[in-house]
């Protein structure tokens, strides 16, 4: 319960992260963050204490309360707004590839996946968007340290770089709550 997400939200309400409700609350008891509630207004941690007390579901118990656990915080000072490119990262060539492998056409869990230089490391490929992509393992077997052609093997989809959207950076699994909708 203490590791579930919470939408974080800067000061102009756009959202920038998502943390934990462990965390959530000590930016709320602390000051630093206020809980905003389905209709947009905000409440100090004692307030949403109060607030929260008429309910029980998808809340935290204390020996003297029952809070409910925010699924979304605006913090109080902080006006960044996020970056406006999507990370290089393993999730995220995952997410671009549909968890497929770009070689046999067919999906798989991402356990079962690997990523793939188009062009090897070996022979001076980078790593980059455009030369990396999701692989099964036979496939990468089969292709070893040569290229796609080299190989005799053809590329499905040639790889870019995905366009950014506002969940692209964010880690976040099937979990989302009816608070995270826009109105």
């Amino acid at each position: 319960m203490l590791t579930s997400p919470v939408l974080v939200l800067n000061r102009y309400f756009f959202p920038i992260t998502v943390t934990s409700v462990k965390r959530a609350f000590v930016m709320l008891y602390c000051g630093a963050a206020k809980a905003v509630a389905g209709n947009y207004q905000t409440f100090d941690f004692e307030s949403w204490a109060e607030v929260s007390a008429l309910r029980e579901e998808d809340a935290i118990k204390t020996v003297s309360r029952v809070i409910r656990i925010p699924r979304v915080i605006v913090l109080l000072r902080y006006d960044h707004m996020p970056r406006k490119e999507a990370k290089f990262n393993r999730i995220n060539i995952f997410r671009r590839d549909a968890d497929s492998c770009q070689y046999c056409g067919r999906k798989f869990a991402r356990s079962e996946l690997t990523l793939d230089h188009i062009i090897p490391r070996s022979l001076g490929g980078r790593s980059v968007w455009e030369n990396v992509i999701c692989c099964c393992m036979d496939c990468n077997r089969k292709k070893g340290g040569r290229t796609p052609d080299a190989a005799k093997m053809k590329i499905i989809n040639r790889p870019k770089k995905p366009v950014w959207t506002l969940l692209t950076n964010f880690s976040i699994r099937a979990v989302k709550y009816k608070e995270w909708a826009p109105s």
